[in-house]
């Protein structure tokens, strides 16, 4: 298997969480195990796209080794529910055609 079809390989969500505007955090997040984070080439702190079956957005990674490999925990992700599938994806900032400049 290809490094880039590991990279690409789709994860579960077992966990969705909306947060408050009163809350402390809140914003688009994705928990995920520490090996699925390194096989894409994501640390901790950094934006990575949620693909999800309806939509996709850019959401903070955030590594959790309590998660079991192939498990994600979403924080207010729209377009996505629990038992679905989503992909995860480092946004690629060295293609100057996936760029938008304003």
């Amino acid at each position: 298997m290809t490094a880039e079809l590991i990279r690409q390989r789709p994860l579960r969500v077992v966990g969705l969480l909306a947060t408050r505007p009163t809350d402390e955090e809140r914003g688009p997040l994705v928990r995920m195990h520490p090996e699925d984070a390194r096989t894409r080439l994501l640390v901790n702190g950094e934006l990575a796209w949620v693909y999800g079956p309806r939509r996709h957005e850019l959401a903070e990674v955030r590594v959790d080794g309590n998660l079991t490999r192939g498990d994600v925990v979403l924080r207010d992700v729209l377009g996505a529910a629990p038992s679905e599938v989503v992909r995860v994806v480092k946004p690629d900032l060295d293609d100057r055609r996936s760029q938008t400049f304003v």
